[in-house]
């Protein structure tokens, strides 16, 4: 390189950005702006839906003519509206949630307590069992040809009309509470953690097991060296889907036991007596507890593979 080369100052780095402003331009800003859209988009079909029943209002007051505004303010401000706004959805949750008392059955926080109780016991259940049936489906070669057939065939029967006959079958069995609802949890999560678990097992390469059969290692030691490491991946894959099936199973079940509680009996309650606002509230806290259970799914997720040496 000449001196004249060398003596040229050099062009300064571009600076790089926060942490702060890299997490905002990476995830938060677009979550922010489609967000920001469906509210939006929320609006305009709660304005439009509810039109029909607010000119009819002003109507059965005696008001004859009205203004866009006052229009558009009645559809937002309806008792029951056919699609609530979102301002009425927050407003019921917060009631709900934070100005009722936790063990007054008027509030969420209760009805979340019967639902996550009966979501966790049975996503534990069926958890457990989808890993029994992963492993001897890899190990046993001909339960994959007689066994999987079945386990796929049996989450094509509609759970709404399989969740009553569970019920009532338990129920004649003296089994009431929360094993019924946990037993259409189970049914629900254990399919996407065996599909998961099998597909993990199989993951490791052809060449990793021929040489752990180099080493004179057996089915119980490339078991637990070799296929268990390789499909923990995929196994916490299958257990955040699994999670959010076992809550729409339990969700459903309660639709059956609205006597004992949980967001299935108020949505069911709130369908009785046309109080769209309450199940709105009732769906958006479900969904909510959905999130925090696959976020604990997640956090467990991370915990696992730093311990085994992975890196995120």
């Amino acid at each position: 390189m000449s001196t004249e080369a060398a003596s040229l100052p050099r062009a300064a780095a571009p600076p790089r950005p926060g942490v702060w402003a890299g997490l905002w331009e990476g995830h938060a800003l677009p979550v922010v702006v489609v967000s920001l859209l469906i509210v939006a988009l929320w609006y305009v079909g709660a304005v439009a839906m509810n039109a029909d029943l607010q000119r009819s209002a002003f109507e059965n007051a005696g008001q004859k003519t009205w203004t866009t505004a006052e229009l558009v303010a009645g559809t937002l401000a309806q008792e029951r509206p056919r699609l609530p706004a979102p301002h009425q959805v927050a407003e019921e949750l917060w009631k709900t949630v934070v100005d009722t008392a936790p063990t007054s059955k008027r509030s969420l926080v209760y009805h979340a307590g019967i639902t996550l109780s009966a979501t966790v016991l049975g996503f534990l259940f069926g958890s457990v069992l989808g890993i029994l049936l992963a492993v001897l489906i890899v190990h046993v070669r001909s339960l994959e040809r007689s066994l999987m057939p079945w386990i796929v065939a049996s989450q094509t029967i509609p759970i709404v009309a399989l969740a009553p006959m569970i019920v009532i079958i338990l129920n004649q069995l003296d089994v009431t509470g929360v094993v019924p609802k946990a037993a259409i949890a189970a049914y629900l999560s254990f399919f996407p953690v065996t599909v998961g678990m099998v597909k993990g097992l199989r993951s490791p390469d052809p060449l990793q097991l021929d040489l752990m059969r180099t080493y004179s290692a057996s089915r119980l030691q490339t078991f637990l060296a070799l296929r268990v490491p390789s499909s923990v991946p995929f196994l916490f894959a299958s257990l955040k889907v699994g999670v959010a099936a076992a809550l729409v199973g339990t969700v459903v079940a309660e639709l059956t036991q609205s006597a004992d509680g949980g967001f299935g009996a108020r949505l069911l309650a709130g369908s009785y007596y046309g109080q769209t606002v309450q199940i709105w509230a009732a769906l958006f806290a479900a969904a909510l507890c959905a999130c925090l259970l696959i976020a604990v799914v997640a956090f467990a997720d991370r915990i696992v593979l730093r311990r085994m040496g992975y890196t995120r």
